[in-house]
């Protein structure tokens, strides 16, 4: 889901960020999960829902986890 006007490589990093422990392989189907080990940007392979809700988590809950 490309957000335009925004670094792919940056939403990566803060969605990682926000997984905190979990890996990103919870979240992908296994199609999905292939196209992000291949070197797709997780921001592409998430569905936007879940991009969304990630995103709107504050660093400090995803610290707590």
């Amino acid at each position: 889901m490309p957000v335009p006007g925004y670094d792919p490589e940056d939403l990566d990093r803060l969605l990682l960020d926000r997984l905190g422990e979990r890996e990103p392989a919870t979240l992908l189907d296994e199609a999905a999960l292939r196209r992000y080990e291949a070197g797709a940007d997780l921001v592409d392979v998430l569905d936007g829902e879940t991009v969304r809700e990630l995103l709107s988590q504050s660093s400090e809950a995803s610290e707590s986890e």
